[in-house]
């Protein structure tokens, strides 16, 4: 199958570039995975519209402030784009500009906070391995007040102050994120206390989100596309609680495609899931056979994306794009501060 296949047309006035209050005011669109069109509610709405005794499962990774403005040595820009912790102070980045910035560099950064650039750039991406010092205090401190939110390069303004509490949800709690896992945006704590108080369960478990979930597929067939592995944690209480939502006859509900993955990659027998740590590269597109995973709830994404692969796999792609199509058409707003589907 063809990437081209995954295309479609999407207004530049479509993408949202601001987060709507409050969360739960966001548009949700439910598509029915077989047949019948798709309808228009408002996220509020779910309580309603899911059934008691099924079990929301939520990512609690929380986006951490990745991106790092500072001044080379020479006095020009430079940032630093965190990826992910390799020890000792130690982290693999993006470093920009990538050509000027050789091992031995040094990067200023406002707050005390200095990288250091100790290797040569490694792959297409131009990946170092920086060493970040800080003047005083710990380093989770210093990067807190001096790193910005990593916003998607689609939404086209600065990071502002409001964005470190709306580009994260309100149960994110382990650091780990250089994206939000965007469905989980639009919950309040009295929409959770709703859902509960509605008969369905929450469950929790951890995906840490890496820089892949900005980039389009490249291959030309999707088959060929590969995802850089992510670290997942699956708790006890979280595989726990899916077995006795199925015992009790109720739907595992996804929300977000990071809680897809991690599911569908500790999928044990009989449709359990196994709890623990690991890694997932797993790419779900059509013809996958989804074992743990009844409903999801999700975003709408973007073009040549493997996101959209997987929402594709879930309710068929001529389905998927046609209610997209029909979401420009009634004024849904896409991306990540964007508005919301549920395909059951």
């Amino acid at each position: 199958m063809r990437i081209a296949e995954f295309d479609y047309p999407l207004p530049p006035a479509s993408i949202a570039q601001e987060a709507i209050e409050p969360r739960d005011a966001a548009r949700l669109m439910r598509l029915p995975r077989r047949e019948g069109p798709p309808t228009d509610h408002v996220f509020r709405d779910l309580p309603r519209l899911l059934r008691p005794g099924d079990l929301l499962v939520v990512n609690r990774s929380r986006v951490f402030p990745a991106r790092l403005l500072g001044r080379r040595d020479g006095g020009g820009a430079a940032e630093v784009f965190l990826l992910r912790e390799v020890g000792d102070e130690r982290w693999e980045a993006l470093v920009r500009p990538g050509r000027r910035l050789r091992p031995g560099a040094v990067i200023s950064i406002e707050g005390g906070l200095s990288a250091v650039v100790e290797t040569a750039a490694v792959g297409t991406e131009g990946r170092r391995v920086v060493h970040l010092r800080t003047e005083s205090g710990p380093l989770e401190a210093a990067l807190e007040r001096a790193g910005h939110v990593p916003l998607p390069p689609y939404i086209r303004r600065p990071d502002r102050p409001d964005d470190r509490a709306r580009y994260q949800t309100v149960y994110a709690r382990e650091n780990g994120s250089v994206a939000a896992p965007t469905a989980g945006l639009h919950f309040t704590s009295s929409l959770l206390d709703a859902l509960r108080a509605a008969g369905l369960g929450v469950a929790e478990l951890v995906l840490h989100v890496g820089p892949g979930t900005f980039r389009p597929v490249t291959a030309v067939e999707v088959e060929d596309h590969r995802l850089e592995p992510e670290p997942y944690l699956i708790p006890a209480e979280t595989a726990e609680a899916i077995a006795a939502a199925r015992t009790r006859g109720g739907r595992v509900v996804a929300v977000g495609t990071t809680v897809v993955r991690a599911l569908e990659s500790a999928a044990g027998d009989e449709a359990t899931v196994s709890a623990g740590a690991g890694e997932t590269d797993l790419v779900v597109r059509p013809g996958f056979t989804f074992r743990i995973v009844d409903a999801l709830i999700t975003n709408f994404h973007l073009p040549r994306s493997s996101l959209l692969l997987l929402v594709a796999a879930f309710a068929g792609r001529e389905r998927v794009l046609d209610a997209y199509e029909q979401a420009v058409r009634r004024g849904y707003r896409f991306y990540s501060y964007g508005d919301a589907m549920l395909l059951e």
